[in-house]
């Protein structure tokens, strides 16, 4: 029997496999090399008055595409948001300079606060 230790969405698993078709003495034993996972970020605390900009869906910050306080244009895309192996583009509401509250790599829910165009 074989051990690994599997991370999913940032826990970890030990889980231990059966070796099937070679016997004990065939197999080459050598350890595993264990990737430790990076916690993505937390959510950023916003306080900026301002148009709120919400999350569609559920997902991870793949990229943000400005600058946090950069002046935006209405629609202009501000960050990509991972779900389901798509990206989809968040766009600003309006124009104005944008807040984010959220960072690179954080999992969010829906109608969480990801930014604000103020």
């Amino acid at each position: 029997m074989r051990n690994f230790i599997v991370t999913i969405d940032g826990k970890s698993y030990s889980v231990g496999v059966e070796e099937v078709g070679e016997s004990e003495n065939t197999v080459e034993r050598r350890p595993i090399p264990v990737a430790t996972a990076v916690a993505p970020k937390k959510p950023v605390q916003i306080s900026a008055d301002g148009e709120k900009v919400l999350s569609p869906f559920p997902g991870i910050i793949k990229n943000l595409l400005v600058a946090d306080g950069s002046e935006v244009k209405k629609d202009q895309p501000i960050m990509v948001l991972e779900a389901m192996k798509m990206d989809n583009e968040i766009t600003a509401p309006r124009d104005g300079k944008v807040t984010f509250g959220v960072a690179k790599g954080a999992n969010v829910e829906t109608n969480a606060v990801l930014a604000v165009i103020g």
